[in-house]
């Protein structure tokens, strides 16, 4: 069995191939000490099993992950808080919180091994993705490349299929999310739903026009012309207090 390490401590990563010496069936194929190694490990050796850190330079831990189309199963190795903790008891494989005994540590294996066959769930990434550490950027492919995108360099969001189209002056980028979970997680920042297919930036927003029967027209400081509902004009409103 094809097993990655993923942590920027080398100690760290030490200690877990030392408790994998006594499990003879699991081969360790790969150390990777951030987010962007680990991807290239992942997609090189297709392991079904990834030891993770969630706190990593670069791009954390749930970052790389919502960046692979498959992800392996996960057991998280991590001294992370407590909302994310909840989230692993409720969707992970299993969480070792450092730092871990080797009991513990084998505990987590056997858990592993027997429900091995049971996908990694979106649940975890979609609660993980709620933390206050989680929501001031979004990372995104473009490309072979990694972008980091600060949630307040996004002008709008649009939905596009089974992505969500990132608006921002460096040029659109397509995120595997929902319009619910943008509105849900953005409105802490201004974003506001203002259509079944736009949520949009307040900060940019230069005037609303009447359009069409009860739907408006949003202008951004950046030309963009948005539409707005009935419903998503009255939250519009709501938000800027007019």
């Amino acid at each position: 069995m094809k097993v990655i390490i993923i942590d920027d401590e080398p100690l760290a990563r030490s200690i877990v191939k030392e408790y994998l010496q006594s499990h003879s069936e699991i081969e360790v194929v790969a150390e990777c000490n951030d987010g962007f190694e680990g991807m290239k490990a992942i997609q090189q050796h297709d392991p079904g099993l990834i030891f993770l850190d969630i706190q990593m330079p670069k791009i954390n831990g749930f970052e790389m992950l919502e960046l692979i189309e498959n992800p392996p199963a996960v057991i998280f190795t991590t001294a992370f808080d407590e909302f994310a903790i909840k989230a692993f008891e409720l969707n992970a494989t299993d969480y070792l919180l450092k730092p871990f005994s080797k009991e513990r540590f084998d505990k987590a294996i056997q858990k592993y091994l027997h429900h091995a066959a049971a996908p990694q769930s979106q649940k975890l990434l979609e609660t993980a993705a709620q933390s206050p550490a989680q929501q001031n950027r979004i990372v995104v492919k473009d490309g072979s490349k990694i972008k980091i995108i600060p949630i307040n360099q996004i002008h709008y969001l649009e939905a596009a299929d089974d992505y969500v189209k990132l608006v921002t002056a460096d040029g659109a980028f397509l995120k595997k999310r929902t319009m619910n979970f943008f509105e849900q997680s953005l409105g802490v920042y201004q974003f506001v739903r203002i259509h079944r297919s736009y949520i949009v930036n307040t900060h940019l927003i230069t005037r609303i026009d009447a359009y069409e029967k009860d739907n408006h027209l949003v202008l951004l400081t950046t030309g963009a012309k948005l539409p707005a509902s009935k419903t998503g004009y009255v939250k519009l409103k709501e938000v800027l207090g007019i």
